[in-house]
């Protein structure tokens, strides 16, 4: 005699599906964290609510474009344009991890302050534009 064999179960195994769906997920997590946005990146004044770096240097434009610099609780002096970058790399010299702040007028025309900032970027000085008035001292 014969022996019958088992029947064949009609039932469906979502086993493989799950694993399809998990390489599909790691595939999209992966490749996902590859895409970097194009952000730029602004280091933004704080409010006075919140703890942040002094600034050591500080760099005053006025009104008639004039350009005054100083370092710590120094008197500001009058430079040009031409003689920023020789002190602000003096001032870096002196304290590699020194934040310069910006003050500008707000009748200064956009150009002007560019000037500076990109003195700053070519030189790796980290820079803050000022929104307050400088404090007395």
């Amino acid at each position: 005699m014969l022996k019958r064999r088992a029947k064949i179960s009609p039932n469906f195994s979502m086993a493989s599906m799950t694993d399809l769906i998990f390489l599909l997920l790691i595939f999209f997590m992966i490749t996902s964290t590859m895409v970097s946005p194009n952000a730029i990146k602004v280091l933004l004044p704080q409010g006075k609510q919140q703890t942040s770096a002094k600034p050591l240097t500080r760099v005053i434009i006025d009104k008639d474009l004039n350009i005054y610099a100083a370092f710590g609780n120094d008197r500001e002096q009058a430079l040009s344009l031409e003689e920023l970058t020789p002190f602000l790399q003096e001032c870096a010299a002196r304290e590699p991890e020194m934040y310069i702040a910006l003050y500008a007028d707000e009748t200064v025309p956009y150009r002007e302050i560019v000037r500076v900032l990109n003195i700053a970027n070519e030189n790796h000085f980290k820079m803050v534009l000022a929104t307050r008035p400088p404090e007395s001292r």
